[in-house]
Formats: C-alpha cells, sequence, structure tokens
C-alpha cells in the first residue's frame, strides 16, 4: 500500500494582493478599521500587516478598473470577540466605506459584510472556535 504525502506546513491563507487607485488611500481605510502598519511601501504598492497577526494585505496601484474580484466574491477578517461587530461597522462607515449588509449567521455568530473605497466586499464576523483552531499560546512569566 503507497503512503500517502505529508501535506506542507503553512501559516494558512495569510495575503491579498487588490489592485487599488490609490495605494496611500487604500492603506488609509484599512488602518483606521483594523490599525494595519505598512511593512513595506513602494510607489506603487503597500504591504500592511495587522500587529499580531501573520496576515499581509498587498495594495498594488492599478489603472485597470478596482473593485471586480472574478468570481472571488469577498475576503474576510475574523473578530476575536463577537462584541466588536458594532464598532467594526462603525470604523467601516468612519473610514469611507459602507456596510451592505449586517446580522447572524447563527446564534453567537455575528457578521457584516462592507465595501472599501475601491469597491471591493469585505466581511467582519465572528465565529465560535473550532477544533481546527489553534490553541492560544501560553505566555511566559516576565
Amino acid at each position: 500500500m503507497a503512503r500517502a504525502k505529508r501535506s506542507i506546513s503553512t501559516y494558512g491563507l495569510t495575503h491579498i494582493a487588490l489592485g487599488v487607485k490609490d495605494p496611500r488611500r487604500a492603506f488609509e481605510f484599512y488602518r483606521a478599521v483594523f490599525g494595519m502598519v505598512a511593512v513595506y511601501r513602494h510607489r506603487n504598492f503597500i504591504q500592511a500587516q495587522t500587529p499580531g497577526a501573520r496576515d499581509v494585505l498587498v495594495l498594488e496601484r492599478s489603472r485597470r478598473p478596482t473593485g471586480a474580484s472574478g468570481t472571488i466574491a469577498h475576503f474576510g477578517f475574523r473578530l476575536t470577540d463577537p462584541a466588536d461587530i458594532n464598532r467594526a461597522a462603525a470604523a467601516v462607515e468612519k473610514a469611507g466605506g459602507t456596510v451592505i449588509e449586517q446580522g447572524e449567521f447563527v446564534p453567537g455568530e455575528p457578521y457584516l459584510f462592507a465595501r472599501d473605497l475601491d469597491g471591493y466586499t469585505l466581511e467582519i464576523w465572528y465565529e465560535i472556535p473550532t477544533s481546527v483552531d489553534p490553541r492560544p499560546v501560553a505566555r511566559r512569566p516576565s
């Protein structure tokens, strides 16, 4: 019997690159809503990361129309606390985005869908921890 090949080990899906009209303007939206930090800047793109996470959002200048995601319907940000959903909605609107839908998938799992300044659809939601979520890292005593 042939042995199954072991899959590679990753940190999971960690980045997305978006074509945007103005990388600085797009970055300011994600900074205002999620506290993202620019970790690399270039004239035509900004690479941003959420503090404490391994995600990367690349905002690349595009001369083509923006907001069209092909067959990708949206991308999402998972909340650590379900009580933050209303703060997330307010942050999106304050940063110039538009909340297009808000509700609960099931009790205890709130969500919202929004459009950013370039027209991309993003989801902000809370999911009750699953059996395959990483375990919290134990902190060493100081």
